[in-house]
């Protein structure tokens, strides 16, 4: 498994705005803190997704990449690929994988954090069916895909993108993770970074709460006492 000092560039791959934000921004203003670039890969831009149904025909998913934007800032990450694919349909297909590929050998990570492809039955709100698709594609866009010239030739002989393997691969929303960060010091730029999905958050009683519950319980879970906050990952070496 990669050491902190090994990794030098983050990928993270979701289904929708704010997911990256519940699963890891804690960790996302770590990495950024220490000089780690970080790239964001959205497949979606969750037009099916918030309660003013005034903004539809495209304008919810000009709000929701706007609230991405907002809230990567709060954890310092400017770098943001929307790959535009319509929220509540997404399937794993060539063609994601092929787009997932190209962003891969674009940004040349070590790292690809992303969804867990298993449905989580004892905590059913990760296992969105966007996010189990975008997993598995992503998967296997880290192997065999990105690494592979032969696959998808054109992203080399028409695109200039050569092969790149990642190293390793953080899977969130699985019910069997083992790998906890403590993400106590950067927890309120999570929480900061969360609300400023608007659409998807304000009208959430009690959200804070919600939130320090489940991220405390995280961190009791791993043994990191109380008081502390945590996300919680599946580490899977790629290499």
């Amino acid at each position: 498994m990669l050491s902190e000092n090994e990794i030098n560039r983050v990928l993270v791959v979701t289904a929708h705005p704010d997911d990256v934000d519940f699963a890891a921004a804690g960790s996302i203003a770590q990495f950024t803190d220490r000089g780690v670039e970080v790239t964001y890969c959205v497949v979606t831009d969750g037009d099916a997704g918030g309660f003013d149904r005034e903004l539809d025909n495209g304008g919810m998913a000009e709000l929701r990449r706007t609230e991405q934007t907002n809230a990567a800032k709060i954890v310092g990450v400017t770098d943001l690929r929307f790959l535009g694919y319509h929220d509540g349909t997404v399937v794993q297909s060539l063609d994601l994988r092929r787009d997932i590929t190209r962003v891969i050998r674009q940004v040349r990570p070590d790292l690809v954090i992303t969804h867990t492809p298993e449905r989580n039955y004892g905590f059913i709100a990760p296992s969105h069916p966007d996010h189990r698709a975008v997993g598995g594609s992503a998967l296997d866009a880290v192997y065999p895909d990105a690494r592979n010239p032969y696959t998808f030739p054109s992203l080399l002989l028409e695109e200039g993108l050569e092969a790149w393997t990642v190293r390793e691969v953080w899977l969130n929303g699985g019910q069997t993770p083992d790998h906890h960060v403590d993400i106590t010091a950067t927890f309120e730029r999570k929480l900061a970074a969360l609300r400023a999905h608007v659409s998807q958050t304000s009208h959430m009683e009690g959200f804070d709460d919600f939130l320090r519950t489940r991220f405390s319980q995280l961190a009791a879970e791993a043994g990191l006492g109380e008081g502390r906050y945590a996300e919680a990952f599946q580490r899977v070496s790629t290499a």
